[in-house]
């Protein structure tokens, strides 16, 4: 029984199945022109690829992982000179995102990815102050005030077992008697 030709055609299924989505992707690549720095929480594009058109440089656009085209990120204009235009976004939360930036004349400037790392952690700060309630144990009803009646009932109870169980072991200990 021979299964490598089984075997061989599905191995190439399986790498072309992986490859497709990559190949349609496009390239992650940064375009002409195109850089993209993060300080903190705020990321700028800068790019010198597009030309004014109609009193506009163009658009960029920043997704995050869950979004996949230019329309569906957050767009800024480009603002700048003929010798460079830029963009900025601010209060970015952390992650990976991609950058897009189309001129606009419609062409694409470039794509690149950018990580936004976590803000520095905050030191905890301490409550001087002390606890107004005390500290509060048990377990649901832990904390819940009986009534006397109760008590004495409780207590009655425990009573009667002590006394048996003292009982009990005093006749244990005595020898048997005909």
């Amino acid at each position: 029984m021979r299964y490598s030709k089984p075997l061989l055609r599905s191995g190439l299924t399986v790498a072309a199945a992986a490859a497709l989505p990559l190949t349609l992707a496009g390239p992650a690549a940064s375009g002409p022109g195109i850089s993209v720095s993060t300080t903190g929480s705020t990321v700028s594009v800068t790019t010198t690829a597009c030309a004014q058109l109609n009193g506009s440089w163009g658009t960029a656009s920043l997704l995050d992982g869950s979004q996949s085209n230019f329309s569906q990120g957050r767009q800024v204009a480009l603002s700048g000179t003929g010798s460079g235009q830029s963009a900025a976004w601010s209060d970015v939360r952390s992650g990976t995102h991609t950058v897009i930036v189309m001129c606009s004349n419609g062409t694409t400037a470039g794509t690149q990815s950018v990580v936004v790392a976590d803000p520095a952690p905050r030191p905890a700060v301490s409550d001087p102050s002390p606890p107004t309630r005390g500290v509060l144990g048990g377990v649901g009803g832990g904390s819940t005030d009986y009534g006397t009646v109760t008590l004495v009932a409780g207590g009655a109870l425990v009573g009667t077992g002590l006394l048996a169980t003292v009982w009990y072991l005093r006749r244990r200990g005595k020898p048997n008697r005909l």
